[in-house]
């Protein structure tokens, strides 16, 4: 959507460079993911160091001497700092918390206290399972719940506020499907447009087919807008619901696999979070009598499992 509103916005823009710059931000969304497992063994490291001053301490307790070291002997993350692939892409990216030690800190400090936290540590059942609903826990309701360490990404890239549900599920993904064998020469996942894998195509060949295919037929869809405004002048629609009407219609008759009634529900959701209060129930009703009609035309012709209707 972004790239499609620069691109139309600007004279004479070669298409090139617009999917160029559509590949790039593609690419950001993996280096995201990258980021959040990284944060996730500086938060482990962190926890170590802590354990590690306690028992340094002029006159440590009992307990800081001998402490429960169970989350930071966690498996998978333990599987994770070992992980080649990651380590490549960590390097790659020249990932570095120095400066940002004092929030995590403070991140962990405020996660051990949590009842996750100390029940997971307290547990008479410890094993793979566990180690991993805390590292989930850990990310979803410490890390991603604080402002200050989101922000840390704002300000890496300008894209990841919009990226971030994306690059969560990828993390998460990775936690489900690793098991207990699983060693360090793991690949991590790819950039799948479904989390549970129902298809192979990857989010980039998804986004660019969507691209290209609305720039292609972005004059018949704007026809078609027209015809179904009714009282509305095509040039009154904001922009902005104009190219998300193209976007859901490229859906509709180009995406066999993608309900309509997902692809509607889905570009309702954008235009609440970006374009004007009104946009939402302009683009359900508009939307919504464009593909009954559609239908009946035979240009949308749905495939899979739950989908010919």
């Amino acid at each position: 959507m972004q790239t499609l509103y620069a691109h139309f916005q600007t004279v004479d823009t070669p298409v090139i460079l617009s999917e160029k710059k559509l590949v790039a931000n593609i690419d950001s969304i993996y280096d995201l993911y990258i980021y959040l497992l990284s944060a996730l063994l500086e938060t482990t490291d962190i926890a170590r160091n802590l354990m590690t001053d306690a028992r340094l301490k002029f006159l440590p307790t009992q307990e800081e001497i001998n402490p429960n070291t169970r989350f930071i002997d966690n498996l998978f993350i333990k599987q994770l700092d070992a992980n080649r692939d990651l380590r490549k892409h960590i390097n790659r990216l020249k990932i570095n918390w120095a400066d940002d030690k004092d929030l995590f800190r403070r991140l962990f400090i405020n996660f051990r206290e949590t009842d996750s936290y100390i029940n997971y540590m307290n547990s008479p059942e410890s094993g793979y399972k566990e180690d991993k609903e805390i590292i989930v826990n850990l990310l979803t309701t410490a890390l991603l719940a604080s402002d200050p360490f989101v922000s840390l990404f704002e300000e890496k890239n300008i894209y990841w506020t919009d990226d971030m549900d994306t690059a969560v599920m990828m993390v998460l993904k990775t936690v489900k499907k690793w098991s207990k064998s699983t060693d360090e020469f793991q690949t991590l996942p790819p950039l799948l447009v479904s989390p549970d894998e129902e298809g192979d195509d990857l989010i980039q060949d998804f986004v660019l087919k969507l691209f290209r295919k609305t720039l292609i037929n972005s004059d018949e869809y704007a026809v078609l807008i027209a015809k179904y405004a009714d009282n509305w002048e095509f040039d009154r629609i904001a922009i902005l619901d104009v190219i998300l009407f193209k976007m859901a219609l490229a859906e509709f008759m180009e995406f066999p696999s993608i309900p309509v009634k997902v692809t509607i529900n889905e570009y309702i959701e954008i235009s609440k979070e970006y374009s004007t209060p009104k946009s939402r129930q302009f683009i359900n009703g508009l939307l919504d009598k464009i593909a009954v009609d559609l239908k009946k035309e035979g240009k949308i012709n749905k495939m899979g499992r739950g989908l010919i209707e």
